[in-house]
């Protein structure tokens, strides 16, 4: 351990990477140790487009084994910049109403993609109008936009994360910062680069690890993203939000992956590795 610490972290992850059920998924995460879920679909079917139905016995499932939500993992974003904003203005009010219905204050949202061979730099007008509009929304409806820094999209470098976040200025729109997605983009030292820039922005963080050489996403510690030094410096900093698992140790596609309840445990129990050394709590 590197030094003694009274920090304790909301455990979470993302339920539908362990099993399609959410019983199942809040059955693993608790005997890992976590008290809250990261909601990216149940029964298979995406949290944007479950009906109020589907969400009523969600809340039910979850309710009946005392998970709390730590966040809505919403798509909104990953579509195509062309479409119009009104597309995306759609399926934020349906993760409002899940995050609603799951007592849930955030809700994970991306920056959108462009065409092959289109400088970032083209579309930002057309990605700050959709921010902000998504932001204007989230306001109004007393929830938290996280914008994570997914490969490909407009925000996928700590500049543009910036940019994003300060160029909306809204307090409906915060950053949830994730070490495997920026080393796959290029960044190299991700906390070197990029932890100071956007830690006043930061609210929430996403567990994962990649090889620089490969892409290869690992378990926290075990690639090139720095996620020791990143953890420690939460730590000195007073962070005391949530650490959401999202391991994407198996299956991986655009809209997220899998990992299986072994994995899973795989990439829990080094995390808890790290943030035991460090003497963070995880609860």
């Amino acid at each position: 351990m590197w030094g003694v610490s009274d920090a304790t972290w909301t455990l979470s992850g993302f339920g539908d990477e362990i099993d399609p059920d959410p019983g199942v998924q809040a059955a693993v995460l608790q005997a890992l140790g976590a008290s809250s879920i990261e909601v990216r679909s149940a029964w298979r079917t995406n949290v944007v487009e479950l009906d109020d139905d589907g969400l009523d016995r969600l809340a039910t499932v979850l309710e009946r084994r005392g998970m709390r939500v730590s966040a809505i993992a919403s798509p909104i974003g990953k579509v195509d910049v062309s479409l119009p904003v009104e597309h995306e203005l759609g399926r934020l009010d349906r993760a409002i109403a899940a995050a609603r219905r799951l007592d849930a204050r955030y809700i994970r949202v991306f920056s959108f993609y462009r065409p092959d061979g289109v400088p970032a730099g083209d579309v930002r007008d057309d990605v700050l109008f959709r921010m902000r509009a998504l932001a204007s929304a989230a306001e109004a409806a007393g929830v938290v936009l996280l914008h994570e820094n997914e490969k490909e999209i407009y925000g996928d470098t700590p500049e543009r994360c910036l940019d994003i976040v300060e160029s909306v200025g809204s307090p409906a729109l915060r950053l949830a910062w994730d070490s495997a997605n920026f080393v796959q983009v290029g960044v190299a030292r991700p906390f070197d680069d990029g932890y100071g820039m956007l830690r006043p922005h930061l609210e929430y963080l996403q567990v994962k690890d990649a090889l620089a050489a490969t892409g290869e996403v690992t378990p926290a510690g075990e690639g090139d993203g720095q996620l020791l030094e990143t953890l420690t410096a939460l730590r000195d900093d007073g962070y005391r939000g949530y650490a959401s698992l999202e391991p994407h140790l198996t299956d991986v596609d655009a809209l997220g992956g899998s990992s299986g309840p072994a994995a899973f445990g795989v990439a829990a129990r080094a995390f808890r590795r790290l943030t035991d050394r460090i003497g963070v709590a995880l609860a």
